[in-house]
C-alpha cells in the first residue's frame, strides 16, 4: 500500500510523528510474522518543499501530487486547541488547499483518513456529509454544531465510514495509524502495540470529562451544575429545568444539540465519572459508592460502569 502522510504549516508534531513511527514500525517487524503482509511504502508530501510544524520544526516533503498514486491519504491534526481559532482556520483561506486535496483524493474514491483536529478539515471539506465519524471527545460539541450533517460517535477512538476513516484526541493518532495496519494484518497491529506498549483503547469514554463538555453553552452549564450539587437523589428533569430557568423541552434540545443524547444519559455520565473518581481515590465500599451517586443497588452501577468506560469497579479500583 501506497500511503501518503499529509504535513502543512501548523501540523500537531505528535500526530504526525505517530502515524510515521507506526508505519515504520509495521513495516520493520513485519519479519517477524510467518506471513508477513506487503509493506507500506509511506510518503511525506506538502504543498511547499518545507513546511513548519506547530512547535516550529521544519520537515521536508514530496510534491503533493504524489497523492494521487497514494493508495491512502493520512491527514493529522492541526496544533489548535481553541475551538473557534481551530473553526476559523480550517474554514479560512489557509486551510484551502488541504480542503481542495481532501475533495479530490475522495472524488478518486481513495480512502482518507484523519484524527483529533484534523477531522474538522475533512468535515469542512464536506466529505464526512452524511458519514458517521468521531473526533477529540472535548471538541465534539462545536463539530456537531458546524456540521450537522454528519454523524458524531465521540465515544469511539476509531470509526470509518464508506472510506474515510476518523479518530480521536490527540493521542488516538496511535490509534489511527495501528487501525490501519490492522485492515492488512491484526496479528501484525497485535505485535506493534506490544512493543510499543499501547493498550487497545476502543473507546473515548473512559477519558471523556463531562463538565468540560458541557461549558460550550450556557444552558447546559447551569443543567450540569445542578445535576452535580443533586447527584445523590433521584433526579427530575422537569425539576431540572425549572430550576435552570428553561422548559424541560429547551433543556432536552439543548442537550441533543450540544452532546447528541438526552438529559438522563448526560446525568448517567456524571455519575459514571463521579463514581469512577471515587474508586480511583478512596477506599469506600462500592455500595457507598453507588448511594452517593444516586444509585440504590450497587450492581446497577457496576453494569453502568461495565458499559460507558469500557471496566469493571474492580480493574478502576485497581488503578
Amino acid at each position: 500500500m501506497d500511503v501518503a502522510v499529509l504535513a502543512y504549516d501548523g501540523v500537531f508534531d505528535s500526530g504526525l510523528s505517530a502515524l510515521l513511527d507506526v508505519l515504520d514500525g509495521a513495516n520493520a517487524m513485519r519479519a517477524e510474522l510467518p506471513k508477513p503482509p506487503p509493506a507500506w511504502q509511506v510518503s511525506t508530501i506538502g504543498f511547499r518543499r518545507r513546511i513548519r510544524t506547530g512547535a516550529g520544526h521544519l520537515v521536508e516533503t514530496l510534491p503533493v501530487g504524489t497523492a494521487k498514486a497514494a493508495d491512502l491519504l493520512l491527514v493529522p491534526a492541526l496544533a489548535e486547541r481553541r475551538p473557534d481559532a481551530l473553526i476559523a482556520h480550517v474554514s479560512g483561506p489557509d486551510a484551502e488547499p488541504v480542503r481542495r486535496l481532501v475533495t479530490a483524493t475522495r472524488a478518486r474514491r481513495t480512502p482518507v483518513a484523519s484524527a483529533c483536529t484534523g477531522t474538522f478539515l475533512l468535515a469542512e471539506s464536506g466529505i464526512l456529509d452524511g458519514r458517521t465519524a468521531t473526533t477529540s471527545w472535548w471538541l465534539a460539541p462545536y463539530f456537531r454544531k458546524r456540521y450537522p450533517a454528519v454523524t458524531v460517535d465521540e465515544s469511539r477512538m476509531v470509526t470509518t465510514s464508506e472510506g474515510v476513516t476518523t479518530a480521536g484526541a490527540a493521542f488516538g493518532h496511535v490509534d489511527l495509524a495501528l487501525a490501519i495496519v490492522r485492515m492488512s494484518s491484526p496479528a501484525l497491529a497485535d505485535l506493534v502495540a506490544r512493543y510499543l506498549v499501547v493498550d487497545e483503547r476502543p473507546s473515548q469514554a473512559a477519558y471523556t470529562i463531562s463538565s468540560a463538555l458541557a461549558q460550550s453553552d450556557p444552558t447546559l452549564a447551569a443543567f450540569e451544575r445542578w445535576a452535580r450539587v443533586h447527584l445523590d437523589q433521584p433526579i427530575s428533569i422537569a425539576d431540572a429545568a425549572r430550576a435552570v430557568g428553561v422548559s424541560e423541552r429547551t433543556l432536552q434540545r439543548a442537550v441533543a444539540r450540544t452532546l447528541g443524547t438526552s438529559p438522563v444519559r448526560f446525568v448517567q455520565d456524571l455519575r459514571v465519572e463521579q463514581a469512577s473518581h471515587l474508586l480511583r481515590t478512596t477506599d469506600l465500599p462500592l455500595e457507598v459508592i453507588a448511594r452517593k451517586v444516586g444509585y440504590e443497588h450497587p450492581n446497577t452501577l457496576r453494569i453502568l460502569l461495565r458499559e460507558r468506560t469500557g471496566e469493571t469497579a474492580g480493574s478502576l479500583r485497581g488503578r
